[in-house]
């Protein structure tokens, strides 16, 4: 999407929509901006009451002598309950109404407001336009009669006395173009994003982006550094594994090093204890969490951040063939510890053990965050509205909480307490693999905990609830949410500077 801004409101050129914003006043609407105009059409509008300010309240009226074909009247709710995102939910009802009327150009008036700063108030105008402006509709065959057909926003003309609004819009771009990026990995077919498929991407944004190193481990590597968890997985697959690493140092001469680690199982029919009917159709969103740190790190190059930032990804599909992992066996891990597979829909925490293990021993990091799509319980407990996060560390728990709550990608601590371990205790094995469904988001983490050295502060993040959802909320279009680039992307700026130099 091309953006643009003007600081002078009469020098705005032709576009199919204006957009002025307004609050919910006690009697009637107030207007968000000094910019006026003068037509007895609005007029007579905001004086009937047909149009209140309500917070994501959109009426389109017909601009008659304008440079747009059309204006919208959009409602911010009351301008002393003004937030961030509040913002993005109107900006975002907006967007949403725009696409519904195939509107592609915009000439957008920027409310002001104390409440926040003018890098947050562009954040929430331009990532509730943006991230709604997505569709994957790639698999569909053209149809020029379709009249629900997607025409999406082409540019969008911030009118603003921010001198530096576009820089700000274009920050949120850069890092909604790594959200979108997350999104078309989640949406593809599971035939086309196979593990070698994620190689290939990872291998790409090695080409685009210098910054970036890419190691990608086949199956004999992966059988050299004995990862047989991961290969235990992957034993039902026609597709061989891989174990990717993209490497970014944006600061060099720091030290500082933060791995992220994505759960990339590409498609998931539970193994031999497969899914129901119902439960496998959307299974190729079980490697959001790989997903995440793709676009993670596209986000990041894009923003040239000063971190250095590892991502790790183990990837294979879990299938089902004479060759699947049984149930009751024992398996060693990468770690050296055996575990007794106790359900092979338990696959995620298998493959990320793996992975926690090869990053404490070989990457030096300063943290390590994982993002999987873990458990089912996660959403019976939190629904779409947050992640669960369990972690080692409550400084790197509330750094992330923090930034949930600035992206409102929101997470929510859950315990890991040493009583859990009892639940994996193996007559058989070192542990167990999973214990039934008590408590088991707490049990999983638990379970992951084990190949995590203790002086290396950790976190998971369990998005099984909010990676893929299967219909619209606010802001966020239908199926894949890209959720966790934003939060990490937010995190990594926040990092203090001492630990960045």
């Amino acid at each position: 999407m091309e953006l643009v801004h003007l600081t002078q409101f009469e020098k705005r050129k032709k576009a199919d929509l204006l957009v002025l914003p307004f609050w919910k006043g006690a009697s009637r609407p107030e207007e968000a901006t000094t910019y006026k105009l003068q037509i007895p059409l609005l007029t007579a509008v905001l004086k009937m009451g047909d149009f209140q300010g309500k917070e994501g309240e959109v009426l389109f009226l017909y601009a008659e002598g304008q440079a747009e074909s059309r204006i919208a009247l959009l409602g911010l709710g009351p301008k002393d309950k003004m937030t961030l995102e509040s913002l993005r939910k109107s900006y975002g009802a907006l967007s949403k109404a725009c696409l519904a009327k195939k509107f592609k150009t915009l000439n957008v008036a920027v409310p002001l407001s104390d409440r926040l700063t003018d890098q947050e108030r562009m954040a929430g105008v331009a990532e509730g336009l943006l991230l709604p402006n997505y569709v994957y509709d790639r698999l569909k065959s053209p149809n020029p009669e379709d009249a629900d057909e997607a025409i999406l926003l082409q540019k969008v003309t911030f009118i603003s006395d921010d001198k530096n609004a576009l820089e700000h819009a274009e920050e949120v771009a850069a890092i909604c173009d790594g959200v979108d990026y997350a999104r078309d990995l989640i949406n593809g077919n599971a035939d086309e994003v196979t593990p070698q498929y994620l190689a290939q991407c990872a291998h790409g944004l090695a080409k685009e982006h210098k910054q970036i190193k890419t190691t990608v481990f086949d199956k004999k590597r992966i059988e050299k550094e004995e990862m047989g968890l991961l290969l235990a997985v992957n034993r039902g697959s026609a597709l061989e594994p891989a174990f990717i690493i993209m490497e970014y140092k944006g600061n060099p001469k720091s030290s500082d090093h933060t791995v992220i680690i994505g759960k990339g199982i590409t498609y998931d029919t539970g193994g031999l204890n497969i899914k129901p009917t119902g439960g496998m159709e959307t299974m190729k969103c079980d490697m959001s969490g790989a997903a995440a740190c793709f676009g993670t790190l596209l986000a990041v190059c894009n923003l040239g951040l000063k971190v250095n930032l590892t991502a790790v990804i183990p990837a294979t599909e879990n299938s089902v063939d004479a060759n699947s992992f049984k149930p009751g066996d024992v398996y060693r891990s990468y770690l050296g510890k055996t575990v007794e597979m106790m359900n092979s829909d338990a696959e995620g925490r298998l493959v990320l053990a793996d992975a926690l293990a090869y990053a404490c021993q070989k990457l030096k990091p300063t943290r390590i965050i994982d993002l999987a799509t873990l458990t089912g319980a996660i959403e019976i407990s939190l629904g779409s509205e947050a992640s669960g996060i369990m972690s080692t560390d409550d400084g790197l728990a509330n750094a992330l909480m923090e930034a949930g709550e600035q992206t409102f990608e929101r997470l929510w601590r859950m315990p890991l307490y040493d009583e859990y371990k009892e639940r994996l205790k193996s007559d058989i094995a070192d542990f167990k693999s999973w214990n039934g469904r008590s408590a088991s988001s707490c049990v999983a983490a638990t379970f992951l905990k084990f190949f995590v050295e203790d002086t290396i502060p950790w976190a998971h993040l369990d998005i099984a609830g909010t990676a893929y959802v299967t219909e619209p909320k606010k802001y966020m279009p239908k199926y894949a949410s890209g959720v966790g680039v934003r939060l990490l992307v937010e995190f990594l700026k926040r990092l203090p500077v001492s630990k960045r130099s």
